[in-house]
């Protein structure tokens, strides 16, 4: 995808911004590259020029993104306002060179509004599209060998498709991190789905990997503890329970229980946070809290 936040789309690489037919001497080359960063409605401190030849100026805008918006149709506006300045000369046949979305700056300004407007609307929809597919795994060597019945993942995709998402039903997984987190990386960057969900894989043990899988992809996913556990003592290699909430890829990405009531607690507490809007942290803990709820309920005490 070419969009990022604030309405900007990234530039792929392709900052470099040429201008033929401009001559230079003596001139300031801060001036040039605040002139430029002005005409463009950029940060002056993000142009700058890397190179000065006889007839040729070539210029890096140091960003990642940009709003096409403030570049389309500015050629002329930019061309003048160099001409401007002390030591420049530009001569008639002056010209913009740029490949990628700096491109847009040589574009007809009317044509080239309208041709933005057709590829953000157009984006807008890949996004919707991307954002109502939903893929869901479970997890557990005991599911893929088929000694128990896989009851979350029909489910869940049921759940989801009176949701309106488009839901999937994924590959069951083994308790193999590794495995676990290129499932989710291909889900998210290669296939395109928006929402990717997991069962299995968060408990206590040195198998339990799902989690881990997770914060492999995004380091800051939220991960809130269901209880906690004495760690190393019987099969507990970790401190506790937990669940897991991150993006990968713009993508969300859910590590549930295993347990059949838990999962299907934890996807309509999901269900219920998104359509509040609840940002991923406090998403994560709007599950967590529930689950541990219900936790408590079943054994009548704190764990």
């Amino acid at each position: 995808m070419t969009v990022a936040s604030h309405g900007e789309w990234s530039l792929l690489e392709k900052t470099e911004l040429g201008i033929t037919g401009i001559s230079l001497e003596q001139a300031n080359l801060s001036e040039v590259a605040k002139t430029v960063a002005r005409t463009l409605s950029l940060p002056p401190e993000d142009v700058y020029v890397i190179d000065a030849r006889e007839r040729l100026l070539t210029l890096d805008i140091l960003r990642t993104t940009i709003d096409p918006y403030s570049l389309v149709g500015r050629e002329r506006e930019l061309l003048t306002a160099l001409a401007q300045l002390p030591g420049v000369r530009v001569d008639d046949g002056a010209a913009v060179r740029a490949e990628g979305m700096l491109g847009w700056i040589a574009t007809d300004a009317q044509a080239g509004k309208e041709a933005l407007d057709r590829s953000r609307d157009m984006v807008a929809e890949i996004e919707r599209t991307i954002a109502s597919r939903a893929m869901v795994f479970s997890t557990g060597n005991e599911v893929v060998s088929g000694n128990i019945e896989d009851t979350n993942k029909p489910w869940i995709v049921e759940r989801l498709r009176q949701a309106t998402f488009r839901p999937t039903a994924g590959p069951n997984l083994p308790d193999d991190t590794d495995l676990i987190a290129a499932s989710f990386r291909e889900a998210a960057e290669e296939l395109g789905f928006g929402l990717i969900i997991s069962t299995g894989g968060v408990g206590a043990e040195t198998k339990d990997g799902t989690v881990e899988a997770l914060l492999r992809l995004c380091p800051d996913a939220a991960t809130p503890y269901l209880f906690t556990v004495r760690q190393g003592h019987g099969r507990h290699a970790k401190p506790g329970v937990r669940i897991g909430l991150g993006e990968v890829a713009g993508s969300l990405v859910v590590c549930l229980p295993g347990p059949h009531p838990e999962a299907t607690l934890g996807i309509e507490k999901l269900l219920d946070g998104l359509d509040r809007g609840l940002p991923r942290d406090e998403l994560a803990e709007h599950i967590a809290a529930a689950l541990r709820s219900r936790l408590v309920t079943m054994t009548g005490s704190h764990r």
